[in-house]
């Protein structure tokens, strides 16, 4: 496998090997300082072109990074204009590296500069040479409005759960879980990230880096609401979301002055617990009383 300084040079080199090849940077995991180093970070790479058409014409070009397993194409469902402006090649290569390899146009790249290293300018493109801050990633704080908006859609969307777990369709519940709910859960949890640690850090994509920052009886709580396919452990699972967003919603609203609506929680609650305990041969749904 070759190493990152082997890579590096390799993308460099290239760079100031091709004249229709003006600056090359890297972006992404390997440019963040912060971001812990192993063996399957990307290479997000980028060139700076004058023009990308030849690149997207004779594809061969890319032979020279090495060997490939396998291969993207991600922007060849891109308009012609889009194309023009930016194309690349996501690679997997065959001693276990990876690239995401752009070709982009001056003005392309400048107006989606974010956190990147600069590794070859022939023209003085860049007027900084790193900019390694990654505060645009950073877990931010909420106002009513969004704290408001992400509670009511956990509480909201649990009606589909429950419908769907009474109608037995498994499918549906899990994507309403893992697709709807679960990234409503995950930020409160990324906010009250924030509110310890004062919104100074990422949580990561997906959140992955939260198991840094939460207590670990917290991360162990979230992770014990990814449950099997099966009734009583999803039911299990989804009894945990809600006191794991329940308990933090509190905490997150308390610490940042916000309201929480506390009776849509208690009722989303009720309705829930009232389906789930409805025979599966009902014919009228039964609520307690109010």
């Amino acid at each position: 496998m070759r190493t990152e300084e082997e890579m590096i040079q390799m993308i460099q080199d290239i760079a100031r090997k091709d004249d229709r090849i003006r600056a090359a940077y890297l972006e992404g995991s390997r440019a963040n300082p912060k971001v812990p180093k192993d063996m399957f970070q990307d290479y997000d790479a980028v060139y700076i072109v004058e023009e990308t058409e030849s690149f997207q014409r004779d594809k061969s070009w890319i032979d020279r990074f090495g060997k490939r397993l396998y291969m993207q194409y991600p922007e060849d469902r891109e308009t012609p204009e889009e194309k023009a402006q930016c194309y690349g090649w996501l690679m997997q290569f065959a001693d276990g590296n990876r690239m995401d390899l752009h070709v982009c146009t001056k003005e392309y790249a400048r107006s989606h500069l974010e956190l990147y290293r600069v590794l070859v300018d022939k023209d003085g493109i860049f007027e900084e040479k790193e900019m390694l801050s990654d505060e645009r990633y950073r877990v931010q704080r909420p106002d009513q409005e969004e704290f408001s908006a992400v509670c009511n859609e956990f509480w909201w969307c649990l009606n589909n759960v429950a419908k769907g777990m009474w109608r037995r369709e498994i499918p549906y519940v899990m994507e309403m879980l893992d697709m709807i709910i679960r990234p409503m859960l995950r930020t409160v949890l990324e906010w009250k990230i924030g509110v310890e640690t004062g919104f100074s850090v990422s949580a990561g994509k997906s959140g992955k880096y939260m198991d840094q920052y939460l207590d670990k009886d917290t991360y162990r709580r979230y992770l014990e609401t990814y449950t099997r396919a099966e009734i009583s452990d999803i039911q299990a699972g989804v009894e945990e979301m809600c006191r794991l967003f329940h308990e933090t919603a509190l905490c997150v609203s308390g610490k940042l002055k916000l309201t929480y609506n506390l009776q849509e929680a208690k009722n989303s609650r009720e309705y829930l617990e009232d389906i789930l305990s409805l025979p599966l041969d009902a014919e009228t749904i039964l609520l307690r009383k109010k």
